[in-house]
């Protein structure tokens, strides 16, 4: 039907083609402005990787076709359907099947070598385990999002010996691997024992280190596809693998910075209301004051610079577009509006980011937080859309409190501050918010897409 090998040159050439596509793609995506080319580019470098190594193997290019049509197909139904609250989900979904791939890859490859080296067997058996654990703890991460699952925190008494000894037992086998490389039964151990592992690795993770953990997870499906590259013996699936491996463990350090806590704080310590820390009738007692959009229209008539914050509540509600619509009024009007953006606002690191821009808000109007606070005192309204714990000044003023330290927003420092939420409820870190309680600050209760509906219509009245 067609098919032919490519020569060895041609295939060393291409890859290092495409490697560079992935270099590029990756630089693209460390800015908003490039971050589509950047994705389109490492998928290019990628459908060549792929391609020219099934024409390499022999592969007919008739089913190479029927594969890429069949995948393409694929991709194009979830980016139409999936919501963009669903995303987190997704990613979740498609770091675990990179790291059930390398399982099976490396698998496949062992069962079938004739006299496999030390170097595929320790390969084998840390791809084995790498990607088993990649595999379970990414789909307990897709459960914990998707609310099919608790997304608090799970787990037994023990459970840390217990992941201990598990990944002891784990290592130990594949040093079995690697002593006598016919033992086929401590490969499917690693396997086994590397999957429960995931699960109880991630089951005592609290939603509100979900970012860290989903950046974390994609670190390790990159190292186990570098650890099936020396399997193979593929140069670019090394190259791949070490990149994401190394940009997961990047991103998990910038994640694990804005939230001030360390990785091993995150994996094994614990996040949430402290028995000796304030109730909520302590916070909120008779001090809370709300407000209507008619009200807040009024506010923001006279305001010469807004300052929108949002978090995952705005993803939930789908107000990201009459959010933009308010702005264009504002604007219009010589009003200036900018969005504050926490690095860890929302379920996944840069979920805000690609909220917005769903939306066509100017990359230029988006502010860091690092940035925005130096200038906050000058914002005259700051309207705080679904966000919670990362607008909290408990973690700035409260060394007690389970978020201090972690670096916020500094919303309470504007001129007037309006939170659009559905009610006090708590955010991921499950404590109370004295932002609510301030004197500056106006709760706007409701939906948030119904609220910043009215808000949209009192201002084209005004």
């Amino acid at each position: 039907m067609g098919g032919f090998k490519i020569d060895i040159g041609w295939v060393n050439l291409a890859y290092v083609v495409a490697s560079v596509l992935f270099i590029n793609g990756l630089k693209g995506l460390t800015h908003p402005r490039t971050a589509v080319r950047g994705n389109l580019t490492s998928a290019v470098g990628m459908l060549l990787a792929v391609v020219v190594t099934l024409l390499a193997n022999g592969l007919d290019y008739t089913w190479i076709l029927v594969g890429a049509v069949i995948g393409g197909l694929v991709g194009a139904v979830a980016a139409t359907r999936v919501q963009m609250t669903q995303m987190p989900e997704m990613v979740a979904l498609f770091n675990g099947f990179g790291g059930g791939a390398s399982v099976l890859v490396a698998g496949a490859a062992f069962l079938i070598a004739s006299e496999p080296d030390a170097q595929m067997t320790v390969s084998t058996g840390l791809s084995g385990l790498i990607g088993s654990v990649t595999f379970t703890g990414s789909m307990i991460a897709f459960l914990k999002l998707a609310e099919i699952m608790p997304g608090r925190q799970l787990g037994f008494p023990g459970i840390k010996a217990f992941n201990a000894l598990m990944g002891l037992g784990a290592l130990g086998c594949v040093a079995w691997l690697t002593v006598d490389p016919t033992a086929v039964l401590a490969y499917w151990l690693i396997v086994a024992i590397a999957a429960v592992l995931g699960v109880t690795l991630t089951i005592p993770i609290g939603g509100a280190d979900m970012p860290v953990v989903i950046s974390l997870l994609n670190s390790y499906s990159g190292l186990a596809a570098a650890a099936t590259g020396f399997v193979l013996m593929n140069n670019v699936l090394i190259i791949a693998g070490s990149l994401v491996g190394a940009s997961g463990i990047i991103l998990t350090r910038i994640m694990c910075k804005a939230m001030n806590r360390s990785l091993t704080n995150v994996l094994f310590g614990t996040m949430g209301p402290s028995a000796d820390g304030p109730s909520a009738d302590d916070v909120y007692g008779g001090k809370v004051k709300a407000t209507s959009p008619d009200e807040v229209a009024m506010m923001l008539e006279t305001a010469q610079r807004v300052l929108v914050v949002p978090g995952y509540g705005l993803a939930v509600a789908q107000a990201q577009h009459i959010v933009r619509d308010m702005a264009n009024i504002l604007e219009s009007r010589g009003i200036t509006v900018e969005y504050g953006i926490h690095p860890v606002a929302g379920r996944m690191p840069g979920h805000m980011n690609v909220l917005l821009a769903e939306a066509d808000v100017p990359y230029d109007k988006l502010r860091e937080m690092d940035d925005i606070n130096n200038e906050i005192s000058q914002i005259d309204v700051c309207m705080v859309v679904g966000a919670n714990d990362v607008v909290n000044p408990a973690a700035r003023t409260d060394p007690k409190s389970p978020i201090a330290g972690m670096p916020i927003i500094d919303v309470d420092k504007a001129r007037t501050v309006v939170v659009v939420k559905r009610s006090l409820s708590p955010g991921f870190a499950g404590i109370p918010n004295p932002l609510f309680a301030m004197d500056n600050c106006l709760m706007m209760f409701g939906d948030g897409k119904k609220a910043l509906t009215e808000l949209v219509h009192a201002l084209k009245e005004g």
